[in-house]
């Protein structure tokens, strides 16, 4: 395989330097929780390995998110990026096609390009609100293609599938005889409530998410692969064992903790989630240079400056990153146009969310087309 950086992470504010920014809304996650605040007493573990398929504990947690999954159907992986490399390099091989939904996290496109697989997008369009529609996700499968690829709640545009939808991305995948892969990091923060667990749908399906997101968890790398295919989990186990054996037992053990305490920690998560996407909208509502579908799920959105509005974008990032320090996802990290961009609002406060906002709208109205830049 031919591997190559992705921007999004060459352009990380990890990398560049979170000290350098001084309003984050790069991040796709809810804000990142200190180890204190699960209060725990790690000191009695014993440093052995781990279950190669995870904390048995912590399967029969993410097993109960779905009717009819098992324990057993469930491994647990070293993030789900770790999971979406499992399954991309499990399944397919130069000769394979598949379909992804587009824009997406660069892993879901990257993985299979390195394996050289041909890679048809299933393309969301702002003026169909980044839509999904059946009809055209049927008109790109082949008698060759291999997987589907979903994302619900998407990222970066916020949108959701339905239970429907899912229904008929599943019931695609077993008339054609491929597998459907749907990225559910987001999946407790749709704004009408969880979907069905895809997994639950069919031996065809496959759930891949994490902790990383909607925890604020992403130091402890914790994600998981759920299928009722059984030979596809051996398959994936397979492919962990030879990657990394088994995941670190502390790691296990603080996810199996935060997910012993969902009723007690997700609320005030979502409730702050409910409070950055009230004031996106309203400064999206309050200004006349971008505009945005609105999102349904997730923690992320991502809005556009207006093609019309004559806003020099290489300006407009040059002057929103050096001159106000504040940082979102440029439309390139997705493989989409730089008038587009990714906004987070459950990563920073809310005095940083405000502020970093504002300075969208500065930085746009700086390097509208015939103003002088400082």
């Amino acid at each position: 395989m031919k591997y190559r950086r992705m921007p999004i992470e060459i352009e990380s504010p990890e990398q560049f330097g979170y000290g350098n920014i001084r309003c984050n809304l790069t991040e796709s996650s809810v804000s990142d929780m200190p180890l204190s605040e699960l209060d725990l007493d790690l000191s009695a573990l014993v440093l052995a390995y781990t279950d190669h398929l995870g904390k048995p504990e912590l399967r029969e947690l993410l097993a109960a998110d779905g009717k009819g999954i098992s324990p057993n159907d469930v491994t647990v992986t070293q993030s789900a990026a770790a999971a979406l490399f499992i399954v991309a390099t499990s399944l397919l091989e130069k000769s394979d096609h598949l379909v992804v939904i587009h824009p997406n996290y660069a892993t879901n496109l990257e993985t299979p390009r390195a394996i050289g697989c041909d890679v048809a997008f299933l393309s969301l369009s702002f003026e169909d609100g980044f839509r999904f529609d059946i009809d055209k996700l049927a008109a790109l499968v082949k008698p060759e293609t291999k997987l589907i690829s979903l994302t619900t709640p998407h990222n970066p545009t916020g949108t959701t599938l339905t239970k429907n939808d899912l229904r008929a991305a599943a019931d695609l995948a077993e008339a054609h005889g491929c597998y459907l892969l749907v990225d559910e990091t987001y999946r407790e923060m749709n704004f009408a409530g969880p979907t069905p667990l895809a997994a639950s749908l069919s031996p065809r399906c496959i759930s891949v998410a994490s902790m990383s997101k909607s925890y604020g968890l992403p130091g402890i790398r914790i994600g998981w692969i759920i299928t009722q295919n059984k030979e596809l989990q051996e398959t994936f186990l397979a492919a962990k064992e030879q990657i990394f054996i088994c995941n670190s037992i502390i790691d296990e053990e603080i996810a199996y903790q935060a997910l012993s305490r969902k009723a007690e920690i997700l609320p005030p998560i979502l409730e702050r989630n409910r409070r950055g996407f009230e004031m996106v909208k309203q400064w999206i509502e309050g200004q006349e240079i971008f505009e945005w579908v609105q999102p349904s799920g997730g923690v992320v959105c991502f809005p556009r400056i207006k093609p019309e509005r004559g806003v020099d974008v290489e300006a407009f990032y040059r002057i929103l990153n050096d001159k106000y320090k504040t940082f979102v996802g440029p439309g390139h990290w997705f493989g989409m146009d730089r008038h587009f961009m990714r906004v987070g609002y459950g990563w920073p406060t809310a005095s940083e969310l405000e502020e970093g906002l504002q300075n969208l709208s500065l930085a746009a109205e700086e390097a509208r087309a015939g103003r002088r830049v400082e």
